[in-house]
């Protein structure tokens, strides 16, 4: 019998949805669905994901570009322990 549950991982994070899919949103999706993050600065995290490692929270198929919400989660708590020297 399969959950309609996400799997979550020790920590209480979301590895993955019940059919195995990772959760992608557009920006203006993501920025409505976490009103503390706006398009704008996601847009310019995008641009910039060379240089801050966003990279590794998007997913680009073609001209569309995807947030991977769990890998943007995972970035902003690394931001954070960078931040605060843990």
């Amino acid at each position: 019998m399969t959950t309609n549950t996400p799997q979550f991982s020790e920590s209480g994070g979301i590895l993955s949805e019940p059919n195995g899919s990772r959760p992608l949103s557009t920006v203006r999706q993501f920025s409505a669905k976490n009103p503390a993050f706006p398009e704008g600065g996601l847009r310019y995290l995008i641009f910039h994901a060379d240089k801050n490692g966003f990279d590794r929270c998007i997913r680009r198929i073609g001209r569309k570009v995807l947030i991977d919400e769990i890998e943007f989660f995972r970035w902003v708590d690394k931001q954070n322990q960078m931040h605060s020297g843990v």
